[in-house]
């Protein structure tokens, strides 16, 4: 079925984290889709810059650097709008890869900070005109961390297994009300960023989580999977869409080529 254009009370879409990787690929395929699309995230050179090449490509799109931790900025944020269609909860991220027994307590808070509770900011105090706009969606990019464990990544895990449980229980408390939820898991995504950052920048620890990796899922893919499930017909919820790519069968079952 083809995407319906969406009403104008639900053109807008937040999306959170937008300054790389699959939150600036998503808010790219939303915008092509026909919403004005709001790019946040921490660094305001990159996001300013993807919505310059987004109005130019014909689109619209306006930038608003926002720390999703911070929880009176999420509110003086939120206060400017009336009506959003679509909130994309991107922003997060893994740090570390110890065991349990020597991960690092501040790791595991600012993931559980970034991951679960930026989350709960920006949906908590976006609700209101997500539901004002009579079609609201909210989507959380969760991950398959968050539906299976692996060795070490238990704070990672940890993380995102509460934000799997932040959408499930949201699903089932707002039901009734015009807005869905939606989670999206992805698997193995090669990005620009984010085993560089969850190894501190070691760059041959990062290139070893993709080794022999035919073809790991891209940020267009997930961002692909994201704008399918918001641009369905109102009534249809995706519930959860776990994606990965075919050469990741689990969490720690990953086709290797020589």
């Amino acid at each position: 079925m083809a995407a319906d254009v969406p009403p104008a009370g639900a053109r807008i879409a937040v999306v959170t984290g937008a300054s790389s990787g699959i939150g600036a690929a998503t808010a790219r395929q939303l915008a092509a889709a026909g919403y004005r699309v709001v790019l946040t995230a921490r660094r305001e050179e990159r996001i300013e810059a993807l919505a310059k090449e987004i109005n130019e490509a014909g689109h619209q799109a306006k930038a608003y650097p926002l720390d999703v931790t911070d929880r009176a900025a999420v509110e003086e944020f939120a206060g400017a709008f009336r009506t959003v269609g679509v909130l994309v909860n991107n922003a997060g991220g893994a740090l570390g890869a110890e065991t349990v027994a020597a991960g690092d307590p501040d790791d595991w808070r600012r993931m559980y900070e970034t991951n679960v509770i930026g989350t709960l900011n920006v949906t908590q105090a976006l609700l209101p005109a997500l539901t004002a706009s009579g079609d609201g969606t909210v989507v959380v990019l969760s991950s398959t961390a968050g539906h299976g464990t692996y060795e070490g990544g238990g704070g990672y895990v940890a993380a995102k297994h509460a934000e799997h449980v932040l959408a499930e229980t949201l699903r089932l408390e707002i039901v009734g009300t015009p807005v869905r939820v939606i989670e999206v898991a992805p698997g193995m995504v090669r990005t620009e960023e984010f085993a560089l950052t969850r190894f501190r920048g070691d760059t041959e620890k990062a290139e070893k989580v993709y080794a022999g990796v035919a073809e790991p899922l891209t940020a267009d893919d997930v961002a692909d999977t994201i704008t399918w499930a918001v641009t369905r017909p109102s009534h249809v919820n995706i519930d959860l869409l776990v994606v990965r790519p075919r050469a990741q069968a689990s969490n720690t079952k990953v086709h290797r080529e020589s």
